[in-house]
């Protein structure tokens, strides 16, 4: 079996095991995902938490082939998938104890997909007690995937090429600064303490979907992304990404980022944009 022995907490999977997780997303967004891309009828969509909350049938049918290729090829993981959680929300009170965890967003930018947006994506990110080690954001029309493990470089791979991820991480004022936040999920006090800072970056805006607002930041198109919602299938890969293509990830009180979290996480292209920006958004801190 691929994971029989124990590893230390940061160790990466190795080259075999990223191929068989590469393999296995493509397949299932071949057999699932992309056969469903604008073919949708309303009976393939359903509402979970509220009504821009959605799951279709490609997101269940991509989250059931990869998870049984997961257990496969890694028995002793535990597998999460967004749409099992929302099940059985119990799934992640193991997350943090488990040697070796597999977070599953099958199809990331759901509400994209249904309205036949091209902006949504597949992320699969290794956890280890937690901390993410691995992370793969896979864009399935464009059929490539940006890829890295906290051992290594931050990887685009495209059909005909692989070339390294790496954020410049110009220093920058405020004002020149581009960013993406998703408002429409904060507390109503946070929604303003937001709206104010707004006119000191050059822009803030989302696209409701965080595979490629963290590729975006991977490959150095913007400045930083400020998440809310800390599903753990949403961000554990993108902090890798971020990471490992030479930018900073933490919590915005500067905690150290793990898939058990909750807050606001703040992926910046430097440390030096970190700290600008959390420091325009420090009021988000505040328990009043």
């Amino acid at each position: 079996m691929l994971d029989q022995l124990p590893m230390p907490v940061t160790a990466p999977l190795s080259a075999s095991q990223k191929t068989t997780i590469r393999n296995l997303v493509r397949r299932a967004v071949r057999a699932e995902i992309m056969p469903r891309f604008r073919k949708l009828d309303s009976g393939q969509i359903s509402t979970k938490s509220g009504p821009e909350d959605l799951v279709t049938e490609a997101d269940i049918g991509a989250e059931a082939i990869i998870t049984r290729g997961l257990q496969m090829a890694f028995p002793s993981a535990l597998v999460i998938g967004e749409e099992a959680v929302s099940n059985d929300e119990t799934i992640l009170e193991k997350l943090g104890e488990a040697e070796l965890s597999f977070l599953i967003d099958p199809v990331d930018g759901t509400w994209n997909f249904a309205q036949g947006l091209p902006m949504f994506g597949t992320i699969i990110a290794a956890c280890r007690f937690g901390r993410p080690v691995y992370g793969l954001i896979h864009d399935p029309l464009g059929d490539d995937a940006m890829e890295a493990d906290m051992q290594g470089r931050a990887l685009h791979r495209l059909p005909n090429t692989v070339p390294r991820l790496l954020v410049t991480g110009a220093d920058k004022d405020l004002s020149e600064m581009t960013g993406y936040t998703q408002m429409s999920i904060m507390p109503l006090a946070d929604k303003a303490l937001v709206s104010d800072c707004i006119p000191k970056l050059n822009l803030l805006s989302t696209l409701r979907c965080s595979a490629h607002e963290y590729r975006m930041l991977a490959q150095g198109s913007i400045d930083f992304v400020l998440s809310v919602r800390m599903t753990p299938w949403d961000h554990a890969a993108g902090v890798v990404l971020c990471q490992q293509a030479g930018g900073y990830a933490a919590m915005l009180d500067g905690r150290d980022y793990t898939a058990t979290e909750q807050g606001y996480l703040l992926c910046a292209s430097s440390k030096a944009t970190w700290d600008k920006v959390a420091s325009l958004f420090a009021d988000l801190l505040s328990e009043d």
